[in-house]
């Protein structure tokens, strides 16, 4: 993209008071930008009002800056690229969007948003133990079958999801609420180098935008409409990832839930979603029946999300059963003196089985 081409973008998305639909209703009616700014404020009027048109005729003070900054972002290597909504290599599934990004920023491979198997996953940034592990194990196993997971960076859920889509050797696209010149959270860092090494952050914000609180629930829409379907794997009643859930079936894809424990405030969201009509799965093999996704034959690795863990039938971990449980109640179930018990459950933690919870609960882990 030359320099005037990509100014007159820029100019356009970044003129305050000129929303995204302002701007899409601009080249509906002109064409490119460059053709936009060639009409007379008069023309601008008619199609978006007279505010939008007094607004577009001033130059943003910072244009030639943020373009400056652009050019040298994209030169800094292959794995740069802009998107426009004209592009060839725009999302196809995204123009079905009723508010498509007008520009994409993409670092890594483009292609990856072009995968044929793509699946959102989503939930928690305060995951419990068990809701971070389903979200690894389910993107290990989607990935295994050739799924791209996609998901939104965030801690908790969305970084074990994209962690377990790598892990499964597939592709991963993380879709992002800041500029891509930044990271966020700062923690993943080294998990956003992978994901451009190994699939493709996205981001419709210029570069140098900072992590609003807006842009998050924004960005869910894009992570909705680059999939096929959306799983939920924990969330609070209210929630970015219902957001996503809705926006999901707005634009008409299949969502799934994982149910959980009736007493974890996590899993509220996606009960609340299955009484809506959201599909339970117990295992990654029902979205690939679901989606119609051909899987290969499942792994024997233990790595499926289902896959009985090797202590499933130690006495101890039928009497926790599946809900939190404090250390005092389990005792009173198993008759175990303490200093016995305590020897049990540090094993059962060290081998992955058993996972401690704020408030001194405990829970079993795996599916088993």
């Amino acid at each position: 993209m030359q320099r005037p081409e990509l100014a007159a973008w820029l100019r356009l998305l970044l003129t305050p008071g000129v929303g995204l639909d302002s701007a899409r209703k601009l080249l509906a009616a002109f064409g490119l930008p460059e053709a936009v700014f060639a009409q007379p404020a008069s023309a601008w009027q008619t199609v978006v009002g007279a505010r939008a048109a007094d607004a577009l005729e001033q130059r943003p003070e910072d244009l030639e800056a943020q373009v400056d900054r652009t050019e040298a972002w994209l030169a800094e290597g292959p794995d740069r690229h802009i998107l426009t909504l004209g592009d060839t290599l725009y999302p196809p599934d995204l123009l079905q969007m009723a508010d498509p990004p007008v520009l994409l920023y993409v670092r890594g491979d483009v292609q990856a948003l072009h995968h044929p198997r793509r699946l959102a996953i989503v939930g928690s940034r305060n995951p419990t133990p068990q809701g971070e592990a389903n979200a690894r194990q389910f993107a290990q196993a989607l990935g295994q079958a050739g799924v791209c997971v996609v998901s939104g960076l965030a801690l908790g859920v969305d970084g074990a999801a994209h962690d377990g889509a790598m892990l499964g050797g597939a592709p991963t696209v993380a879709v992002v609420g800041t500029g891509l010149d930044r990271v966020y959270p700062k923690r993943h860092l080294a998990l956003a180098h992978r994901i451009g090494a190994q699939g493709a952050i996205v981001s419709e914000y210029p570069l140098g935008t900072p992590p609003l609180p807006a842009h998050f629930p924004q960005r869910n829409r894009i992570i909705a409409g680059l999939s096929q379907g959306t799983l939920v794997v924990e969330a609070a009643v209210q929630s970015g990832s219902l957001i996503t859930a809705r926006m999901a079936v707005e634009q008409g894809r299949e969502v799934f839930a994982i149910p959980g424990s009736i007493h974890a405030p996590q899993s509220r969201g996606c009960h609340a979603l299955i009484r809506q009509g959201a599909k339970l799965v117990e295992s990654a093999q029902d979205i690939l029946e679901d989606l119609r996704f051909v899987s290969p034959a499942p792994p024997d690795d233990g790595t499926e999300a289902d896959a009985p863990h090797r202590a499933n039938e130690d006495s101890l971990l039928k009497a926790m059963g599946h809900d939190p449980v404090s250390l005092d109640a389990l005792q009173a179930r198993t008759g175990l003196d303490t200093a016995h018990l305590q020897a049990r459950l540090l094993e059962l933690e060290l081998s992955g089985d058993v996972a401690r919870l704020p408030g001194g609960l405990l829970q079993r882990q795996g599916q088993g």
